[in-house]
């Protein structure tokens, strides 16, 4: 990650990957494909007593950062989650608590704190089912009526949708956007599992038939809360982009081990010359994976103007040359690194995973595309 981390910064890192060491070794994320929910409520405990869902949560609800840029601290967690294939949904869990908090008032003060010591998960509805897929397509229905707001429509995927206590809602009112904390186990929610990649997370369908909660379950105003949507959407991205990284860096770090243990006609594989070349590519794809992320991620967490377009060149460039990167690994590996039994497919899975939600890398450069535009236009 980034490359002057501060004493306490690195302390905290360390920390994580020791915790996730101990908690989630390969052994149990093998262990974990059989589980519906993808992890065990004593891991997430812990790992909030460490601080992983409290970083974007003000001091008055009992957060705060290590560093002063919670985000930038968020993503030292994501790239050990992302080193280690670590389960749990700590970007949708931040999210839901970071958005409450800055809703204000005392209304969510019960839940925020559910959320911050591990007891309770929550989860963001965003995208939809197809063909209302795309990066920016949110049709959910929420109408006010009364002192009542009533949603209708289908979210999916919803990451550990059917272990969440709150979800989250983006949906439309009028021409625009509304959220709505909606309790699990409200009357006229069905969730329904799905397939994952990834061997630990889960996602599912999550369908609203005539769902009543509230009116006070309205985080922020009804129909004004596109701004608010499109933050959430740049810290998912961030957060992805340095899980990604820190996948990229395991497979990556795996493979050349191999290349220097494994010998052909002799020789290790390392000394060929052809595969010298590919770990050169290799580890500038990676490098580079490092620095765009950590750019994005520092830009929204200091509210730079260029947030957006560094956002979607981390998401574009990390899944396609961390495509290709992952692709090399598995195939320097050769038939074993296709099988089950060898660690490298679960990054590899972990990766894959990333790279399709919260905008695929053809999303994000239209988007890129729209940005240079509309810069242009105004030069």
């Amino acid at each position: 990650m980034l490359l002057a981390l501060s004493s306490d910064q690195e302390l905290f890192r360390e920390t994580t990957a020791k915790l996730l060491d101990e908690l989630v070794p390969v052994g149990e994320l093998r262990r974990l494909r059989e589980d519906a929910d993808g992890f065990g409520t004593g891991y997430w405990r812990r790992g909030a007593d460490l601080g992983w869902t409290s970083l974007l949560v003000g001091e008055h609800h009992g957060g705060g950062s290590i560093s002063g840029a919670g985000l930038v601290d968020l993503a030292l967690v994501a790239y050990e989650f992302g080193r280690h294939a670590a389960p749990g949904p700590l970007a949708v869990t931040n999210i839901v608590a970071a958005t409450l908090d800055e809703a204000g008032g005392d209304r969510f003060d019960g839940v925020i704190k559910e959320l911050l010591s591990g007891e309770a998960v929550a989860t963001w509805g965003l995208a939809e089912a197809p063909p209302n897929d795309g990066l920016d397509s949110v049709l959910l229905d929420v109408r006010v009526e009364g002192d009542e707001v009533v949603l209708n429509g289908v979210k999916r995927p919803v990451e550990s949708g059917g272990r969440a206590d709150y979800l989250l809602v983006s949906g439309r009112t009028g021409s625009g956007l509304s959220q709505v904390l909606v309790p699990a186990r409200t009357a006229g929610v069905s969730v329904s599992p799905m397939h994952s990649v990834d061997v630990t997370r889960r996602f599912s369908v999550v369908a609203f038939d005539d769902v009543r909660v509230p009116l006070d379950l309205v985080v922020g105003e009804p129909g004004a809360a596109a701004g608010q949507v499109e933050l959430q959407a740049g810290r998912a991205v961030a957060i992805g982009c340095a899980e990604a990284v820190g996948a990229m860096q395991t497979a990556f770090d795996l493979t050349v081990e191999w290349a220097f243990d494994r010998y052909s006609f002799g020789r290790p594989l390392a000394s060929y010359q052809e595969l010298k070349h590919r770990f050169a590519d290799m580890l500038s794809w990676l490098e580079a994976s490092h620095a765009v992320s950590d750019a994005a991620t520092a830009a929204l967490a200091s509210g730079s103007a260029d947030a957006a377009e560094l956002l979607s060149v981390a998401k574009a460039f990390i899944g396609d040359y961390g495509g290709e990167l992952m692709q090399d690994c598995v195939q320097m590996h050769g038939g074993i690194g296709v099988t089950f039994e060898h660690d490298l497919h679960l990054y590899l899975r972990r990766h894959t995973l990333n790279r399709a939600i919260y905008g695929t890398p053809a999303e994000h450069r239209a988007r890129l595309a729209d940005i240079v535009e509309e810069q242009e236009g105004l030069a």
